[in-house]
């Protein structure tokens, strides 16, 4: 696809513009000293149903507690008591269920070489867009002032990634069609999603290999 075609870049926020994710929660295992391997077993479980069949597109009517979370009829509060009844510490004790979302997210990080990709391609003429799955999380929207034309937040919108709904939400917003659209996400199953409605994807693994991915299509260097 030639850079010319493209006229936007939509864009995730955890694990793309912030520090990766399983370097927060490695962090926050450890701080909250909680055992590593049940965090692990539950999580496996309840991920992979969120992106998986019907799962991934259904309203939530008591199922899968990431896809209820992210779409926003699972209150951020509840979740986290649900979570940490799941859970326990390394030496078998109850893990606090207050504040656990911002404790498992404390350590995310913005990652400037993203951001100035993407004011490089704003100010290159490109529209921009944010499409993030919220857990609840407390955006950091001073800096997308003056960065997004548009934001949309799964749990705002009642939808979430990677149903089609939400993709086709965000390119109402930008005005434009899916072939005139590059995707970032670090999930692949996302990038799948955004693909098969004529988006190009880019799976993002580092900043260093998604600038490179957004170069060659765009036409000019980011």
């Amino acid at each position: 696809m030639s850079g010319m075609t493209l006229r936007a870049v939509i864009t995730d926020w955890g694990g793309v513009l912030t520090s990766p994710l399983n370097d927060a929660i490695k962090l926050w295992l450890e701080a909250d000293r909680i055992d590593a391997a049940t965090y692990k077993t539950t999580m496996r479980t309840w991920f992979a149903n969120a992106y998986a069949g019907e799962h991934a597109a259904s309203a939530y009517s008591g199922g899968n507690l990431i896809h209820a979370l992210e779409d926003g009829s699972l209150p951020p509060a509840e979740f986290e008591r649900l979570l940490a009844a799941e859970l326990v510490t390394v030496d078998g004790g109850a893990v606090a269920a207050e504040g656990l979302l911002d404790r498992m997210f404390a350590a995310f990080h913005p990652v400037a070489p993203m951001y100035e990709a993407l004011h490089t391609a704003k100010a290159g003429g490109l529209q921009t867009a944010l499409l993030s799955n919220s857990w609840g999380n407390t955006y950091p929207r001073d800096l997308w002032a003056g960065l997004f034309d548009t934001v949309v937040i799964s749990g705002e919108v009642g939808m979430r990634k990677p149903a089609p709904e939400i993709f086709a939400h965000t390119l109402d917003a930008l005005g434009l069609a899916a072939h005139e659209c590059v995707f970032i996400d670090d999930i692949a199953e996302n990038i799948t999603a955004a693909e098969a409605l004529g988006l190009t994807g880019v799976l993002h693994t580092t900043p260093e290999s998604t600038r490179t991915a957004l170069t060659g299509l765009l036409g000019f260097p980011l």
